[in-house]
């Protein structure tokens, strides 16, 4: 079982802190050129108590079910549902009915690992994840299109975007390799 992180108190609405605190994350993450450096936490929205954080590749990529790196979205919930005791699967059991995601990346659309997405995985709690704050949009570099966003706007989960950090969050997301798209 991971153990419980001291987290930060930050007031709910307080979005810079939040998405500070996920490019806090991210900088945890591992480089290598085969993926990006994201940082991601989960609130409660209502209290602003922090639920989990993660980052890209912290967890060991032999978990069942989808090895391989994970990513730092699916990494918050996989520590949430642990703190718990409780199977990933059921972490919706666990979600206050407002739970906020703040992720520095827009969350994957698709992996070509093939395994479940990261936008796959926020639809399937949806009725407890209803706010998604996004740092920037993923670049083109591993996938031609990133409409992650998109999907999950249809799906009715808002996004919304964090100005003033996108420089910021890229320089730690590509290892500060420049030229990628944003």
């Amino acid at each position: 079982m991971t153990p419980m992180p001291s987290h930060p108190t930050i007031a709910p609405g307080d979005h810079k802190s939040f998405m500070e605190y996920a490019l806090d994350q991210a900088r945890l993450s591992p480089q290598a050129p085969t993926k990006f450096c994201v940082g991601a936490v989960l609130i409660d929205g209502d209290t602003g108590k922090i639920i989990s954080s993660g980052y890209s590749s912290e967890l060991l990529p032999d978990l069942p079910g989808d090895p391989g790196n994970l990513h730092a979205e699916h990494c918050c919930l996989i520590k949430a549902a642990e703190q718990q005791d409780i199977e990933e699967t059921k972490v919706a059991e666990i979600l206050p009915p407002n739970t906020v995601l703040y992720t520095t990346m827009e969350p994957c659309n698709e992996r070509l690992s093939g395994y479940k997405s990261c936008v796959d995985r926020l639809l399937d709690l949806r009725d407890h994840i209803k706010l998604v704050y996004v740092g920037i949009s993923e670049p083109g570099a591993f996938l031609p299109s990133a409409d992650g966003w998109k999907r999950l706007e249809d799906a009715g989960i808002e996004v919304r975007r964090i100005e003033g950090m996108q420089d910021r969050i890229l320089e730690v997301a590509t290892g500060g390799q420049h030229g990628w798209n944003r």
